[in-house]
């Protein structure tokens, strides 16, 4: 392990956060750098400027609104001009580099970056949907990293980055403090908050959804009850913390599409106090409280759902994030798997570590499938023979840990995944093979 990784995991083992989804969290690094009763006195407090970050426009319902209140050093308005930079491989709605796909598809692994990548420049996209100008639609990237972002920092002015890592963890250091995240966490970054990636291992590698919709949000629970699924208060913020540095340092912003970078002659994150609820999260998978049948059949994905991004239409979510974590499966005369199935939604699957209950061979962790709306997919044939034999007695999934982001609109690959050296070629043949059992 290099040494820069040692210091960043010694420092991401020494975190301490602030708990709770949504909440109105209040932080301050020195002790009176928050002002008391007010947002924008005349003078802030210790020399500071007062700077409101609005994550949604100042009318929203208030359950919904999203903004905080950061106390810098130096106010974000202070920079030189952005000059558009190479966007790389990183791509962005809408997706009209060709038509999207009815097939089903499937990659393994993104293979490893080059040497001296760091996890802006190793985003890599595999395609989405809707328009980032209109805030509608996401996308879906993956990253592989080897080193650590240095004197440069990003933001993404488009949307919101759920980042699922894979392998290697990560140390994120945000404007309002930071956060660590690892294979079996996620982060979530807002939209327009500045951070930096550095890595708790000699690489990382992972997937990423850029949300350009509403924020994500924990779902309603419904006849579930008052108690299931990701619980709020599982959800980590960090504490404020800054940097006071006058060396110069790049900042990179993502804005409708395209990447434009300009040199600060010091480090943007430098927000000494913040309140608010336009905040940076992680949470732990592993915390997931599963739901599912005690008597009969195979409950839709919809009950393993974390996070949603609602639409304008109830119900029907621009983008749920849903996790398929070690459960008890116990359904008497039921088919154990996930049923086969045509959906108007569409679905990304990614697959974090282990093996997952509907693919047999060939789904990998680091890999992905792509089913679009309405292509017919499911459990392949091993996997239909294993299940449809199998004694029904009490079963523990206990060896995989998946996750889907699903969406109302159809997912369009880039031409980098449509010809990508790791597409799975010959993905259909999973389902060849499945014998015509019907007797009249």
């Amino acid at each position: 392990m290099s040494e820069q990784a040692e210091q960043a995991r010694k420092t991401a083992e020494a975190l301490e956060y602030l708990t709770g989804f949504g909440n109105e969290h209040s932080s301050e690094a020195v002790p009176g750098a928050l002002p008391p009763g007010r947002n924008s006195p005349q003078r802030a407090p210790l020399g500071l400027y007062a700077e409101q970050l609005s994550g949604s426009a100042f009318t929203e319902p208030r359950a919904h609104n999203r903004r905080s209140w950061l106390y810098r050093i130096r106010p974000s308005a202070a920079h030189p001009p952005f000059a558009r930079i190479d966007n790389g491989a990183l791509r962005s709605a809408p997706f009209t580099e060709a038509p999207a796909d009815p097939n089903r598809l499937r990659w393994n692994p993104l293979p490893d970056a080059a040497p001296g990548t760091d996890f802006l420049a190793g985003l890599w996209t595999l395609g989405g949907n809707g328009d980032a100008t209109q805030r509608t639609g996401m996308a879906i990237h993956l990253y592989s990293a080897n080193a650590s972002m240095t004197d440069r920092v990003f933001s993404d002015s488009d949307g919101e980055l759920l980042i699922v890592p894979e392998r290697g963890g990560l140390l994120l250091r945000t404007e309002l403090g930071m956060l660590s995240a690892g294979p079996g966490e996620v982060a979530l970054i807002p939209r327009g908050v500045r951070f930096r990636v550095e890595l708790l291992d000699d690489d990382a590698r992972g997937y990423v959804c850029e949300n350009y919709g509403r924020p994500f949000e924990l779902p309603d629970l419904g006849p579930i009850g008052a108690n299931g699924l990701a619980a709020a208060r599982d959800f980590r913020a960090p504490v404020a913390a800054y940097e006071d540095s006058e060396r110069p340092t790049e900042v990179v912003n993502k804005f409708c599409g395209n990447l434009w970078a300009a040199t600060y002659d010091h480090s943007p994150l430098d927000v000494v106090a913040w309140y608010g609820t336009h905040t940076p999260y992680v949470y732990d998978l592993r915390r997931f409280n599963v739901l599912g049948s005690i008597s009969y059949d195979h409950p839709d994905p919809s009950i393993f759902t974390v996070l949603t991004s609602p639409s304008d239409t109830p119900g029907l979510a621009g983008v749920d994030f849903v996790v398929f974590a070690p459960r008890w499966l116990v359904g008497e005369d039921t088919f154990r798997p996930p049923y086969f199935h045509r959906n108007v939604m569409s679905e990304y699957m990614g697959l974090i570590e282990g093996a997952y209950d509907a693919k047999a061979e060939g789904f990998v962790p680091g890999g992905g499938s792509l089913h679009n709306m309405m292509s017919a997919h499911g459990p392949d044939r091993e996997t239909f023979d294993r299940a449809s034999a199998a004694e029904l007695k009490p079963q523990k999934i206990d060896d995989g840990l998946a996750f889907m982001f699903e969406t109302r609109w159809p997912i369009t690959a880039t031409t980098q995944a449509a010809g990508a050296d790791h597409l799975q070629r010959g993905y259909d043949d999973v389902w060849q093979g499945l014998q015509r059992h019907f007797r009249a």
